[in-house]
């Protein structure tokens, strides 16, 4: 079982930037491949960056040269830096953690962003 808590969201001002954070509990994180979605008012969940067990990342055209991913397996972690944040980045982020052998997905609880104009 996979419990994942994302933190890191927060109130910032357009061209600013934050650090999500995304903390699996449990053995098999290094496994999972892991992606960030962005849930805007009134619409349904986005892609935003993915990165496999592996390393290898994949981004939104939306935020290409303005958000990466990362992860460490050691800490069970992986992040999501922000910069150069634009009004439509608003809403709620979600890490998602995929097994590849079950394909079973497993959320967090989200974590909301603000950016204001």
């Amino acid at each position: 079982q996979v419990q994942l808590v994302e933190s890191g969201g927060g109130l910032v001002q357009a061209g600013g930037s934050l650090r999500l954070s995304c903390v699996a509990s449990g053995t098999i994180f290094s496994f999972l491949s892991m992606t960030w979605y962005h849930q805007a008012p009134g619409n349904q969940r986005e892609l935003v960056a993915a990165i496999t067990s592996g390393g290898s990342t994949n981004y939104a055209d939306s935020v290409k040269d303005r958000f990466t991913i990362s992860r460490d397996n050691a800490k069970n972690t992986v992040w999501l830096q922000m910069n150069s944040l634009k009004p439509e980045d608003t809403g709620v982020y979600y890490c998602n953690g995929k097994s590849p052998w079950s394909g079973r997905d497993y959320w967090g609880q989200g974590t909301q962003v603000t950016v204001s104009s």
